[in-house]
């Protein structure tokens, strides 16, 4: 039989691969440091824990969840002022998502029709691309580069694709180049959206992972955002519940809405349970998210230094919980040197090409060890002579 021509939009699944041949490397008995996949290895919050727990063991929690309660409506709202300064969201520009990945397939399709542009960074969380590409879309690309410390520079946009285009994507923190918005550039962005009528969907992931003293924010805290975009806020990495899928889109009211109406044609809704989760997450104590971001930040220093100390240049690693290094030697073709790194190191990381074509000639790698561990995978790396 033939299947849909859907599936020929995409590749093969890199982490995919890269795990299958990491499950090889260890039966085979070799030491393995997988720094390709972002799953944080830190604990949930206790209370978020025993929230679900609580919530799971009643009955009544267990049937279809067709709408967001009236208490996580109000979390997020009242999230967004205390954690933010964004007041002014309302129940109404609220919808929970299973996943920013589940939540942006819905978004997009609600925005545009096949054949219509939508501006994606590049390089890219794959999903940006792909989700564009699921609902018909047509990807233009703007490039991350090193020149504009990998943050969107909209002036190099031609005016005709930024007219054609239905929705910009913009992700800062950034991954996978690890680059931190500035008001300068969300500025640009609100700016550019009005010029040229389109939806601004900003991806917010990492706003809890921000070095050097400076402290993440939202897209919707700057004047005219909320006219102009929407958010999505997730949970995953800073609760450490990625496995829950608690994600948020935030904003537009009308945009809010169009996302709505399709989703719920999708599914029934988030699991009761995980609501409470959400609930406890977001009206709960946040000592321990600051206390981890302090503890990501200790990782990146050990990781950027011990590379910087055998010879790579030092990555671009100002927020997320990645990195995002320039392949040493000259070398440009990340998949084979990503290939060949696994197997003469052990340490796994994710070509820079599987995030777009700007990505060739870099390495994502992932924050998911502690510091002696990410040395001692360096000192792998340097020993294998790469």
């Amino acid at each position: 039989m033939e299947f849909s021509q859907r599936l020929d939009l995409f590749g093969d699944e890199v982490f995919a691969a890269l795990g299958a041949r990491r499950r090889e490397l260890e039966a085979a008995g070799r030491r393995v440091f997988d720094l390709s996949v972002g799953t944080p290895d830190f604990e949930p919050p206790a209370h978020v824990v025993e929230a679900l727990r609580q919530s799971a063991a009643d009955p009544a929690n267990w049937r279809y969840s067709l709408h967001d309660t009236d208490e996580l409506l109000a979390a997020v709202c009242s999230y967004y002022e205390d954690r933010y300064g964004v007041g002014g969201i309302t129940p109404d520009m609220v919808m929970s998502c299973r996943g920013t990945q589940e939540g942006l397939v819905h978004v997009c399709a609600a925005l545009s029709d096949p054949g219509d542009v939508a501006l994606v960074p590049d390089p890219c969380y794959p999903v940006f691309q792909n989700a564009t590409l699921l609902a018909g879309a047509r990807p233009a690309y703007y490039r991350l580069t090193a020149e504009h410390g990998f943050l969107p520079h909209l002036a190099d946009v031609p005016a005709d694709v930024a007219d054609a285009a239905r929705y910009l994507i913009v992700s800062l923190p950034a991954n996978p180049v690890g680059s931190v918005g500035t008001p300068e550039v969300y500025e640009e962005v609100i700016a550019f959206a009005r010029e040229h009528d389109l939806v601004v969907i900003h991806d917010n992931a990492y706003s809890d992972i921000v070095f050097d003293g400076e402290r993440g924010g939202s897209f919707l805290a700057y004047p005219g955002a909320l006219e102009v975009g929407v958010e999505f806020l997730s949970l995953s990495k800073s609760f450490n519940v990625t496995g829950a899928r608690l994600s948020f889109l935030v904003g537009r009211p009308d945009v809010v809405a169009a996302a709505r109406k399709l989703r719920s044609q999708i599914d029934f809704g988030m699991f009761y349970p995980e609501q409470a989760a959400a609930v406890a997450a977001l009206t709960g104590p946040r000592e321990a998210v600051e206390r981890q971001r302090l503890l990501y930040q200790e990782r990146r220093d050990a990781l950027c230094d011990a590379l910087v100390e055998a010879g790579w240049e030092r990555p671009n690693a100002h927020g997320s919980m990645f990195v995002w290094a320039r392949i040493p030697g000259g070398r440009t073709d990340s998949v084979a040197f990503a290939l060949e790194l696994m197997e003469r190191s052990g340490v796994i990381v994710t070509p820079g090409a599987s995030f777009g074509p700007s990505g060739e000639g870099f390495v994502r790698m992932a924050l998911v060890m502690p510091p002696e561990r990410l040395r001692e995978a360096v000192a792998a790396i340097a020993a294998a002579g790469m």
